[in-house]
Parts: C-alpha cells; structure tokens; sequence
C-alpha cells in the first residue's frame, strides 16, 4: 500500500511568538523538517502538507475565543503568519513537499481533508489519485488541526497512523482526549506528543 506523509499547519502564527502559539511548536517544526528530509524519496511515496489560510472565517475568529471553536486573528491569507516556520518553511521548498493544501477561506475547516491545492483538487482527491491508501499524519495542534485531519482520513477510508513524537499539543487534557477519539476511530497511534501547558 502506497502511504504518504501528512504535515499539518507548521505556521508561524502556530509557533512560540505567532499570535496562536502552542508551546514546543517551533521544536516540533525542526523535528518535521529533519524527519521530512529523511524521509522524501524512500519512507513516503508523496509528501504534502496543510496550511490554515483565512480570509473571512466568521465566528472562528473572535475577540472573546473560547479555544475550542474560536480563536484570536491567525493565518490570515497573505500574512507572515499564515508562511511556514522558517524550520520547515526551507524543506517544503527544496521540493521534498508535493503539494499544498489551503484550508479555512472562508470558515473554521481544521481539517486537512477540507484544503484543496491551488488548482482546486482536494486533499483526498490527489491522494488516490497516486495511490495513495494510507498516511502518516503530523504537525500542530495534536488536539486540534491533526486531530480532525486523521478522524477526516480515516472516514475518508484511508488507514491513518499518527505520529504522535511528531506533533504538538496545546493543553494536556485536550490532548488526552483527541488521542481517545483517534484511537475510537480506528486511528493508529505512535509514540507521545509534545505539551508543554505546565
């Protein structure tokens, strides 16, 4: 079975000093970007990665977020923040990243499976049309954005593996429960992720 790597949402505005950040992100964007070079080329048959690309999201961004479906102004089409770390941002563009899929133009959309690439294709879409029947997801939030793109991978049909070592995640109970719900849906589950809400 052919399987691909998923990198989600390695933003500036996800990372210490963005306007969301969450703690151990711009680690966890060099881990990516080493793991990711590696990797191209052998361990995966394609590599993409997901950005959060908003422009007019309604309710999803809010002066008075609640963390869970609203947030502060992030990943603003265009802006600084929404680009990658500069930690991964070098990797995506030596090539070793295939594609890239925008999501959340116009609503909250955390999942990868809701991006399409800048020609329209969605993210399932290009991905059987490799082949591809199975992918690795990674990147920020474990207990956001990674979450609802492997839970969306896995009702989409492909096998899903989370690698957890690979991700960061905002708080540790948020985080506890996404990796309930993933391991519920079928998801397989590696390694333990990043959080650091102490």
């Amino acid at each position: 079975m052919r399987r691909a790597l998923i990198v989600v949402d390695v933003q500036k505005d996800f990372c210490e000093g963005g306007s969301v950040p969450v703690k151990g992100g711009a680690d966890r964007a060099r881990a990516i970007a080493e793991m990711v070079q590696r990797s191209a080329g052998s361990k995966y048959a394609h590599i993409v990665a997901t950005r959060d690309h908003h422009i007019d999201p309604g309710a999803h961004f809010s002066d008075h977020p609640d963390y869970q479906n609203s947030f502060p102004v992030h990943c603003v089409a265009g802006s600084e923040g929404s680009t990658f770390h500069p930690h991964f941002a070098q990797t995506a563009a030596s090539g070793a990243v295939d594609e890239v899929f925008y999501k959340g133009a116009h609503s909250a959309s955390k999942s990868g499976f809701e991006g399409s690439a800048e020609d329209g294709t969605s993210l399932a879409v290009w991905l059987r049309a490799r082949s591809v029947g199975a992918v690795d997801v990674v990147g920020i939030a474990t207990d956001h954005c990674v979450k609802a793109t492997a839970l969306d991978g896995a009702k989409a049909g492909f096998a899903v593996r989370v690698l957890l070592n690979y991700t960061a995640g905002v708080a540790t109970d948020t985080t506890d429960h996404a990796i309930e719900e993933l391991r519920q849906a079928g998801v397989t589950l590696t390694g333990k992720p990043v959080v650091l809400d102490g």
